[in-house]
């Protein structure tokens, strides 16, 4: 199970807090300093179901400020890699925290609940 968290993210470390005491095993990734590849990006978006703009902070002033809020979201591969790309691009607008559960899943872990259903997810 890996983590990718903002540790100035109260969000994020309520969601370690729960993970260590449940005991379980995982990696922090810090994504802001690790920043995850297009290919990543692409990779974990699989695993949550999700599309990239679902995984977009566009409430952050970053997002009006690099134009995200304007890419097209359509369900179309060049669509999904422009958002990808700005995603790589600028990590700090990436929802947080994304746990990948060891059933090859991934939740946006925001919610003591979704981190629970994460700690579930058995392989």
């Amino acid at each position: 199970m890996e983590i990718w968290i903002n540790p100035a993210c109260s969000k994020c470390r309520s969601a370690l807090t729960l993970l260590d005491a449940e005991g379980a095993e995982y990696t922090v990734r810090r994504y802001l300093e690790d920043v995850p590849s297009e290919d990543e990006i692409r990779e974990v978006l699989g695993r949550l179901g999700l599309e990239p703009w679902d995984i977009t902070r566009t409430s952050d002033p970053l997002a009006k400020e690099t134009g995200v809020r304007e890419l097209p979201r359509e369900e179309t591969d060049a669509a999904r890699g422009l958002w990808i790309a700005h995603l790589a691009a600028h990590p700090k607008l990436i929802q947080r925290p994304i746990i990948t559960a060891e059933d090859g899943t991934a939740v946006v872990a925001r919610s003591e609940e979704a981190v629970r259903e994460a700690l579930s997810r058995k392989g």
